[in-house]
């Protein structure tokens, strides 16, 4: 028991002894408006050593100079939230709560001339943002550095220092998120769709919908069919492109939408040039019309996330690409292909009711 104890009083005496925790005093930020405020840290430093090894101020006589061991008050994770929290600019409350995660921090000193300390700190932060859809996004890194030289009475130049490195992580920061938030998506908090349809009337085998230019015999280029139950047939279908920007943190995208026709895909066989004819077959072009202004309502602001608004988007066109194959079958089907007149006049009175409540055609057309 008494070499035990023998043992233990030794290795105390041997290892450095702990210096007082250093205290990290607010600073002024010297920026504003602060957009961001830290919610929490993480202490991600492998092991977590001691955050400073300092050189004391009176060694013992003829014993080494032994840097000593200092840790941050309270400790390091909530030392750092509690600076963050009173150096930041306070009159603005931040936009986006950032996870701050310590990936180094350490100030290590040797001896100086004259019996003074020469101190060198080490930085890396990484800062990480959890958005409104609850994901957490790795934003940015900072790495600093900082030398300074000290009498050794004084701790103050340290805690001063280790102040000011912490200050250039966070000011660093807020300038990143400055010019990052008008144009980096990991920003945006939420999704505004625009459409507009394409309505081009200067491709020469391509017909865009436009109310003002239906179908024409002359659109239907194609080779007739010898032989079948059609007087004639057109191929509708429709598509989308997307141009996504980010603006003042919303994902504005843009899309495009194309109702058409491929006019050598669409044929008339000889003697059917009626108007009655041409009529059926302008009703195929309204349904797609009408299946993509439906499409559009799929698509608004509160169906699209950040994170997936392209595939939600690819996922309901690919519905509403069904729901438009279904509906023609349906319509050939109860029309018999246009020769049922009283179906085909349903279909038009039903398909004109429905341009009008999508305001594609006015009131009384």
């Amino acid at each position: 028991m008494l070499t035990l104890n023998l043992v233990l009083l030794l290795l105390h005496l041997l290892l450095p002894a702990a210096e007082a925790p250093l205290v990290l005093r607010p600073v002024a930020a010297g920026f504003g408006p602060a957009l961001f405020s830290v919610a929490a840290v993480r202490d991600e430093r492998p092991g977590r050593p001691a955050v400073a090894l300092l050189l004391p101020a009176a060694p013992a006589a003829g014993t080494a100079t032994v840097a000593q061991p200092a840790e941050l008050r309270n400790g390091t994770a909530a030392a750092l939230q509690q600076f963050a929290a009173a150096t930041l600019p306070a009159a603005t409350t931040g936009r986006y709560p950032i996870t701050l995660r310590v990936l180094e921090l350490q100030v290590r000193e040797t001896p100086g001339p004259n019996g003074a300390a020469n101190g060198t700190i080490a930085l890396h932060l990484a800062f990480e943002w959890r958005n409104p859809e609850g994901r957490s996004i790795m934003l940015t890194e900072y790495r600093g550095a900082a030398r300074y030289g000290r009498a050794r009475a004084s701790r103050a130049v340290v805690e001063t220092a280790l102040s000011q490195a912490l200050l250039g992580g966070l000011r660093h920061f807020n300038g990143w998120l400055a010019t990052a938030a008008a144009h980096d998506v990991r920003l945006a908090t939420a999704v505004q769709p625009t459409f507009r349809y394409d309505t081009r009337q200067t491709e020469p085998d391509t017909l865009f919908y436009d109310p003002a230019h239906p179908l024409a015999w002359a659109d239907f280029t194609g080779m007739p069919r010898s032989k079948g139950q059609y007087a004639a047939a057109v191929f509708p279908s429709f598509g989308y492109r997307t141009r996504p920007r980010v603006r003042q943190g919303v994902v504005v995208l843009d899309i495009e939408l194309q109702v058409y026709v491929v006019r050598t895909s669409s044929w008339v066989a000889e003697g059917q040039r009626t108007a009655y004819n041409l009529n059926h077959e302008q009703r195929h072009f309204d349904i797609v019309q009408l299946v993509a202004e439906r499409f559009r309502r799929k698509v608004g602001p509160d169906s699209l996330t950040v994170a997936d608004y392209q595939s939600i988007l690819g996922w309901q066109y690919l519905d509403s690409f069904r729901e438009m194959n279904r509906l023609q079958d349906q319509y050939d089907r109860e029309t018999s292909g246009g020769t049922d007149a009283d179906a085909q006049n349903r279909w038009n009175q039903r398909i004109a009711a429905d341009l009008r409540g999508f305001g594609v055609i006015k009131q009384g057309e």
